[in-house]
């Protein structure tokens, strides 16, 4: 039997994104995303509690969403979890929990610096990269971007 690393979220950036290129000029867009849980305490008050989740972004989907991103802007992020290490300036290896997103809607109003209200951008690993090309859908435009790198020497922690 197969399995599935699906993640889907609702929830608003907590800080600026952050845009690097790695020496081979692959774009990551790396941000923090909280989405808000709501239950009833001990003494029954209801209580919300934010779950902060790290996103990371990568090539034409990277850079193109670094345009649009920005603190407070609530998205949809839709990807897979991706638990890594890495050793931090003194040495101490580092775990970290991550989404790599492949598709991003851009929520809210067309107050909130939105072209449409609502606007998609997905990366498509299983079909072929077109240089440039832009498909037009209803909701925004969708970018094909090709799957991320799996070479670790080219990550960055956050």
């Amino acid at each position: 039997m197969g399995s599935l690393n699906k993640v889907m979220l609702i929830g608003n950036l907590g800080k600026d994104p952050e845009l690097r290129y790695t020496p081979d000029g692959l774009a990551i867009l790396k941000f923090s995303m909280a989405t808000t849980e709501y239950f009833n305490d001990k003494s029954g008050n209801k209580t919300e509690k934010a779950i902060w989740h790290n996103i990371v972004l990568f090539d034409k989907l990277a850079s193109t969403m670094a345009n649009y991103l920005s603190k407070g802007k609530q998205v949809f992020v839709e990807g897979r979890i991706n638990n890594r290490s890495y050793e931090d300036k003194e040495g101490n290896t580092k775990y970290i929990t991550e989404i790599i997103g492949n598709n991003i809607v851009l929520l809210g109003s067309k107050g909130d610096n939105t072209q449409s209200g609502q606007s998609e951008y997905e990366e498509r690993p299983n079909q072929k990269q077109t240089t440039g090309a832009a498909q037009r859908t209803q909701s925004g435009q969708k970018y094909q971007a090709p799957p991320p790198s799996t070479d670790d020497e080219d990550d960055i922690p956050f």
